[in-house]
C-alpha cells in the first residue's frame, strides 16, 4: 500500500500535517494502521505497515507550475523532508509515501508525478499492468508520450487521464481513462482489479477518486468539519486553518473527525467545500 495526504485551504506550514501530529504522514511511512485493503480478509489491523520506497511533496506558492520534492529513499531517514516543511507555506499541497508495487525504486518512481500545473498522486494497482503496458502507453497522446519519465502504472495513468481531457473535464476524463484500462485488463484476460484511490489538482481545485473494480477499494477519508482539522492542528499550526485534507489514513487518534468517502466516488474540495458524488455508473 502507499499512503496519501491532500490539502487546500488557508495557507500552513507543510509540516503541520506531514511530521507534526500524532499520527502523521511521517509517522505512517514506518507504522500505517489501515488495513491494505479496507475490509480485505484473512488481513489484519496493521497488516503492510512500512511505506519506505520513497516520497514526494508538490506544493503550489507564487507560480504556476508548483514546486516538487521527490527521492527513492525512506521518508524516515530524510532530514531534509523535515526541515522543507518547516520552512514552506502553502494554501494547496499533496503529499505521498511510496510502497512499490509496480516498478523498481527510483526518483522518477516516486510520486506525485508533474505535468505543467498538475499533480497527480495514487494508491492502487493496475492488476496485470505488465501484460497491459503496452496497449495502454500506446493510448497516450504522442505530445505527453515523452513526459513518461519512470515505470509505474500511475504514471502511465495520469497521463492516459490528461490524453482523455484531464485539462477540460476532470471527472470525463477519469471515468474513460478508468474504462479505458479496465478494457484493456478485460482483453488480456486479467481478472484482478484495477483500485485506484488517487489525489489531483490543477493548482485552484483538489479532486481524488476512491474505486475499484470489484471488490474493496482502498481507503479515503476527509476531515468532518473544518472545525476538526483545527483540533488536529491547534498545538502545531501558528494559525488554525479551515482548510479541508483528504488522505488514505486519519493523522490524528479521533476516528469521529474524519468521513469515510464511500467507494465509487468523485471528489472535488473548492473554496473550503467538499463535494462527493458517484464516480462510474453501476
Amino acid at each position: 500500500m502507499c499512503r496519501w495526504l491532500a490539502y487546500s485551504g488557508p495557507q500552513i506550514y507543510l509540516e503541520d500535517l506531514i511530521t507534526r501530529p500524532s499520527r502523521s504522514l511521517l509517522v505512517q511511512s514506518r507504522f500505517a494502521r489501515e488495513n491494505y485493503v479496507e475490509g480485505l480478509e484473512g488481513v489484519p489491523d496493521g497488516a503492510f505497515p512500512t511505506n519506505g520506497d520513497g516520497f514526494g511533496v508538490a506544493w503550489y506558492g507564487e507560480r504556476d507550475t508548483p514546486g516538487l520534492y521527490r527521492d527513492m529513499l525512506p521518508a524516515w531517514s530524510d532530514r531534509n523532508l523535515v526541515d522543507l516543511t518547516a520552512q514552506i507555506r502553502s494554501g494547496l499541497f499533496l503529499a505521498h509515501l511510496r510502497a512499490a508495487y509496480h516498478g523498481i525504486v527510483q526518483r522518477t518512481n516516486s510520486h506525485p508525478f508533474r505535468y505543467r500545473h498538475w499533480v497527480f498522486q495514487h494508491n492502487g494497482e493496475i492488476s496485470g499492468f505488465e501484460t497491459v503496458k503496452r496497449r495502454l502507453q500506446f493510448a497516450v497522446a504522442e505530445e505527453l508520450f515523452p513526459y513518461i519519465k519512470g515505470t509505474t502504472d500511475t504514471e502511465t495513468a495520469f497521463y492516459l487521464a490528461l490524453t482523455f481531457g484531464l485539462e477540460a473535464d476532470p471527472l470525463a476524463a477519469m471515468r474513460q481513462m478508468v474504462r479505458f484500462v479496465e478494457q484493456a485488463q478485460r482483453d488480456a484476460g486479467i481478472a484482478e482489479p484495477f483500485r485506484l484511490t488517487c489525489a489531483f489538482s490543477d493548482g485552484k481545485r483538489l479532486f481524488a477518486v476512491r474505486h475499484a473494480t470489484h471488490g474493496p477499494a482502498k481507503t479515503l477519508y476527509y476531515n468532518r468539519r473544518p472545525q476538526d482539522l483545527e483540533d488536529i492542528l491547534c498545538e502545531t499550526a501558528e494559525t488554525p486553518s479551515q482548510g479541508v485534507t483528504l488522505l488514505s489514513e486519519p493523522i490524528d487518534e479521533c476516528p469521529e473527525n474524519w468521513v469515510s468517502v464511500p467507494p465509487n466516488s468523485f471528489v472535488q474540495v473548492e473554496s473550503g467545500r467538499v463535494r462527493v458524488q458517484p464516480f462510474l455508473e453501476p
